[in-house]
């Protein structure tokens, strides 16, 4: 009797506890309800591009569709954002700098080509290669057409699709996923293969969500051999891992359920002065990127422990070490920690050690190049590119091969300018001449404006954008030594070529319509 008065004493402390940690938990997600809703609440009120989503089609009708059916669809969803969104502004909308107005200097249908759009890109001769470029999350084409040009010029097709829910309004990302995107990826791998040819060498190149989705493909297909496969992987800034916070990313957006908080499925509500990235950021699209990186991830130790991953192709990737955007040590710890001898490479851009800021920076940033890496000898090379000494512009690339200890020193004959302590993560694709991105633009405002040219000063909190919008680099002054990397893993024999642009509003089963074609020299 006695002991089972001390059992049910026992169980009803016990159920005590549960109900107590019930409340407790209860209370937490209140007080996070509550918190969200607050933060959300102070924010500017959402506006028709951020309500707006275009009619994209889902992953089972992109891999039944051809890439003219592709296009297609995309001319109807960009006839839809005009009519929906820039044919209904507010007067108060019309604005110099609002991407959505038909007369602002950055409206992006003004400029020929809009590379919001899907492109290919054709050689003039017998095509060499095909490569396939996918850009990033909230991104267009227009990041990866400087790498596309360079593909054109040593003789490959290059095809650039634009990713459902990208290049159109920040809002039609709140109805799109991961799958899509993949699927479009294998669209466009199909069209490049039947533009070049079956007996060409493949690329992908991935800048950032865009890295993912080309390293996802390349792992389907060593177990889907209906896949074309890839020859050879480039990456920049690869999403490979993000933030914790991504993964709890859909909790935020939890009281968007209630109309009167739809606020609250979004994490940046930011007016639209770029005309080919958004600058608002849905709670869904960081959900997907976290998702997709979940699912890549888990492929890549199942490759790896399967001995599958022996088989995948080399991969070369430019990453700057410091990236607020995707994790670093996730591209060194869950990507190349698993890779094969295969003659893969990782390229570091390091911080610019020289820099007139130095004592404002975290103790942690001067050795993070030195603390990311395992000891050499590594399956795979790494190449640093940092200061020759802590006293110079200068830079070098220091070079270890796969399986060697010894470093090797070569001058780049490239120098960081002397107000830039890092690259960023999204400067790595665009060279300092981009009008765009450009520190030093060739030509200022082809795009209506010249992001990377301002230099503000005031006071704060003034702004609608955070300073750190306005401080990021933009653009990589290492971007020459970049393509040059490039062009060593083509194939031996190619040669420069003159390009043409196409532009891709072609109605016809092969994409090849009857539009004119535009020299396009770079």
């Amino acid at each position: 009797m006695r002991f089972n008065k001390i059992l049910n004493q026992s169980g009803l402390r016990i159920v005590s506890l549960a109900k107590k940690a019930l409340v407790a938990a209860a209370i937490v997600v209140v007080v996070f309800f509550i918190g969200r809703i607050y933060e959300s609440e102070r924010g500017p009120a959402l506006q028709r591009w951020h309500t707006w989503s275009g009619d994209e089609m889902t992953a089972g009708e992109i891999d039944r569709a051809s890439f003219a059916s592709y296009l297609k669809r995309e001319d109807e969803i960009f006839a839809d954002l005009r009519r929906e969104v820039s044919d209904q502004l507010s007067a108060a909308d019309k604005t110099p700098l609002n991407r959505f107005y038909r007369d602002s200097l950055v409206y992006p249908q003004r400029f020929t080509p809009d590379w919001n759009r899907s492109f290919i890109l054709l050689p003039s001769g017998k095509p060499r290669g095909a490569v396939v470029l996918l850009h990033g999350l909230t991104d267009s084409p227009y990041s990866v057409r400087y790498l596309a040009e360079e593909y054109q010029r040593q003789g490959f097709v290059a095809v650039a699709p634009r990713l459902p829910g990208h290049g159109t309004a920040p809002g039609a990302l709140t109805h799109v996923d991961w799958q899509q995107w993949l699927a479009t990826t294998r669209l466009a791998v199909r069209e490049a293969t039947r533009l070049a040819g079956g007996d060409v060498p493949l690329h992908l190149v991935g800048y950032s969500n865009g890295g993912a989705l080309a390293l996802k493909y390349a792992l389907d297909e060593l177990t889907d051999k209906s896949l074309v496969r890839p020859q050879q992987i480039i990456l920049l800034s690869p999403m490979i891992g993000v933030t914790a916070f991504a993964r709890f990313a859909g909790l935020a957006g939890l009281p968007s359920v209630f109309p009167a908080f739809a606020r609250a499925a979004w994490l940046n509500v930011i007016p639209e002065f770029n005309p080919y990235k958004y600058n608002s950021f849905p709670v869904k699209a960081a959900r997907q990127s976290w998702l997709l990186t979940q699912a890549l991830q888990k492929q890549i130790i199942q490759a790896a422990q399967s001995q599958r991953l022996t088989s995948i192709a080399p991969v070369l990737t430019f990453q700057s070490v410091i990236d607020s955007t995707v994790s670093t040590r996730a591209v060194v710890d869950s990507l190349y920690r698993y890779l094969p001898d295969n003659g893969s490479e990782l390229v570091i851009f390091d911080i610019n050690q020289a820099a007139n800021l130095r004592a404002l920076f975290r103790p942690a940033t001067y050795s993070a190049v030195n603390t990311l890496l395992p000891p050499a000898p590594r399956p795979y090379s790494t190449t640093i590119v940092t200061n020759a000494t802590q006293h110079t512009l200068d830079t070098v690339a220091r070079l270890t091969l796969a399986g060697q200890t010894a470093e090797r020193t070569q001058a780049l004959h490239l120098s960081w300018p002397q107000d830039m302590y890092s690259l960023s993560h999204i400067a790595v694709p665009f060279p300092i001449a981009d009008s765009l991105y450009g520190r030093e633009p060739t030509e200022k405002n082809l795009s209506g404006i010249s992001l990377g040219t301002i230099s503000l000063r005031g006071e704060t909190a003034t702004l609608s954008v955070g300073l750190d919008t306005l401080m990021r680099a933009t653009s990589n002054p290492f971007f020459p030594y970049l393509l040059q990397r490039i062009d060593q893993r083509l194939p031996l024999g190619s040669e420069h070529q003159d390009v043409q642009y196409r532009p891709q509003r072609n109605t016809d089963e092969g994409g090849r319509g009857d539009e004119a074609e535009k020299t396009h020299k770079s």
